[in-house]
């Protein structure tokens, strides 16, 4: 099938990109902080038959970052289809006077996100194939502070690049999903007791899901029905009742675990 190149592919969904991208036949290139994380996931990859290449990287860091890039333009290593989905909640309030987190979350899921779906652009261009994931959220669609300001920015982003590439055969696709079984919320301080079980995800589902919508040449992949009526409408309700029922949501927040 090729090589694909996972941010973040060692938890969570990134851990289910990686272990479903395997089974289809992708060789991987694994990028995340961890090195023993890493070795762990190339450990359970290799044992499915694949290759895994590990690239300790913090995505805070535009020095790392470009060495992402650069192996993503490698002409003598093609990558085939990238999935950026590194990311982190963020509990920061828009009004605190230490705006390191907000930093830090633009850099991880703005910039990068911007710099590696280029890079991964550039080297599929001259083939005329891949495919470039970028995992957003439906955060996006409402207004739960920075997190959701960024989030509808990746949507938007993907949107644009979809556009810019059209006709090239690179397919773009934004995977917005809701709440999701991972570690995720525990570490954004996100109490699970809140929110409805029906509105619970598993990431293994999600994954397949958001296969299946890349395949079929979806710019936009939303997970199940039911988030594909809530996020109607989220865009068809007054901005009023938006506001509202994100506030409602963001009292879930506790204090976030340290990493």
């Amino acid at each position: 099938m090729g090589v694909a190149l996972v941010t973040g592919g060692t938890s969570g969904i990134g851990a289910a990109f990686s272990r479903q991208l395997a089974a289809r036949g992708y060789d991987l290139v694994l990028v995340a902080r961890s090195e023993e994380r890493l070795a762990e996931m190339a450990t359970e990859i290799r044992a499915l038959g694949r290759s895994v290449e590990i690239i300790p990287a913090d995505l805070g860091d535009r020095a790392d970052v470009a060495r992402v890039a650069a192996r993503l333009e490698d002409p003598d290593r093609p990558i085939d289809f990238l999935v950026n989905n590194a990311g982190f909640g963020i509990h920061t309030r828009l009004t605190d006077p230490d705006i390191s987190t907000h930093d830090r979350a633009f850099e991880v899921m703005c910039r990068t996100v911007l710099v590696l779906s280029g890079a991964a652009a550039r080297g599929m261009l001259p083939r005329g194939t891949g495919s470039i994931v970028n995992v957003s959220s439906t955060a996006g669609f409402i207004t739960m502070g920075n997190y959701s300001a960024i989030k509808a920015w990746v949507t938007s982003f993907t949107e644009g690049l979809a556009v810019e590439l059209r006709g090239t055969g690179i397919q773009v696709t934004a995977l917005c999903p809701g709440w999701v079984r991972t570690e995720f919320h525990q570490r954004a301080g996100i109490s699970a007791s809140s929110i409805p079980n029906s509105l619970w995800l598993d990431a293994e589902q999600l994954v397949r899901a958001a296969l299946r919508d890349v395949e079929r040449g979806k710019v936009i992949s939303i997970p199940t029905v039911r988030y594909r009526v809530l996020m109607w409408l989220a865009r068809h309700a007054p901005k009023s009742a938006i506001r509202k029922i994100s506030g409602a949501l963001s009292s879930s927040r506790r204090k976030p675990v340290a990493p």
